[in-house]
């Protein structure tokens, strides 16, 4: 069977040079006579792989040095929990809630201590970004929290919010390395890579060093401090290691394309393709707000459910996998990201123009 385009949010596409080296080295990796999955993380070999990743993801997002690079697991979902136990020194923290992974980290902050929601774009179903140049951050709030890109509804940040010299935490699971980034604007940058970058399992935690600190609320275990894996090179106990192997591989595909500059080119040649057909559609209509529209995140509809599920029918008979949209929204969703390759966006297009005809009453 050949390969689907699949445009999954997450877990989702890789890309395929790195599936198959991955499989050629799947039995022995570089002459060692084993598989990574086999291998032990305090080994010569492993620990080349994990400082060679680190190496290349400081090189492509340009990391300064007093920032920490964490490979750690529990997904993104379990930062919810760590940030506010590492960072929440006044026990007080500002969100800014635009979908369904900011409110899920606001409601899990409200367990450690004063959550603040300082702005929402619940009242339209998440479908635009809210001005942020001039919010009521707290006087004592110890960080402001956003989730950049989102991946149920579909919106991007263009401009990050105006955090009045508290430190930025951004989640940016389903943006990471789509386009370049100052880091320095951040006090913690993290993403789980099931997204654009690697298998389910690891989160990656790109965190200013002056953050990381012994004052940790009481109660924290000490496998959810920053410090602990901090100190010990993201091998305080057995990280997952075939799925950083991944990461390190996609690394290296993404320099070998150019870097991050190169792949915001291509995304946005991509998503080009894909929005200007909405916009002109009669069928199918996009649900976000132009001017904050994601590079990686689609979401459209027809404005009939039977249709919708029609369409997702028939897409995935064709071999365009994955475009029903989340539970909570319905509708369709194409997630694009780095590994989806341009010709994919194109027969989708082709596909929705066909269906278009088909369909119009």
């Amino acid at each position: 069977m050949s390969r689907v385009y699949n445009f999954s949010a997450g877990p989702a596409v890789l890309p395929e040079e790195v599936l198959r080296e991955a499989a050629d080295e799947m039995l022995d990796y570089k002459g060692t006579g084993m598989s990574v999955m086999e291998m032990s993380h305090r080994s010569k070999a492993y620990e080349t792989i994990i400082k060679e990743a680190e190496a290349d993801l400081r090189e492509l997002m340009n990391i300064p040095d007093n920032y920490k690079v964490l490979f750690l697991q529990g997904g993104a979902s379990q930062q919810f929990a760590m940030i506010p136990m590492n960072l929440m020194k006044n026990k007080v923290a500002d969100y800014i809630v635009t979908g369904q992974w900011a409110k899920k980290a606001y409601q899990e902050a409200c367990i450690y201590g004063k959550a603040n929601k300082i702005a929402s774009s619940e009242d339209k179903t998440f479908s635009y970004i809210p001005d942020c140049s001039d919010l009521p951050v707290s006087e004592d709030a110890d960080y402001v929290y956003i989730c950049e890109n989102n991946t149920i509804y579909g919106t991007k940040y263009k401009t990050l919010p105006n955090t009045k010299g508290k430190p930025l935490v951004s989640d940016v699971s389903s943006c990471f390395l789509s386009e370049p980034v100052d880091v320095t604007k951040y006090g913690v940058i993290y993403g789980g890579v099931q997204k654009n970058i690697g298998p389910a399992g690891v989160v990656i935690v790109i965190i200013r060093e002056d953050l990381i600190t012994e004052d940790v609320l009481p109660g924290t275990p000490t496998m959810l401090k920053y410090k602990i894996h901090a100190d010990n090179d993201s091998l305080y106990n057995t990280p997952p290691a075939y799925g950083i192997y991944i990461c390190g591989k996609v690394f290296k595909w993404i320099k070998a394309k150019g870097g991050l500059a190169a792949m915001k080119e291509y995304n946005e040649r991509k998503a080009k393709i894909l929005y200007d057909y909405l916009d002109e559609s009669r069928l199918f209509k996009g649900t976000v707000r132009k001017e904050d529209r994601s590079l990686m995140n689609v979401p459209f509809v027809t404005g009939d459910e039977e249709l919708d599920a029609k369409f997702v029918k028939e897409a995935t008979a064709a071999g365009f996998v994955n475009l029903k949209g989340h539970r909570t929204v319905g509708g369709m969703r194409a997630s694009i990201y780095n590994a989806m390759p341009i010709e994919g966006v194109e027969k989708l297009v082709e596909f929705m123009k066909e269906f278009e005809k088909q369909n119009e009453k």
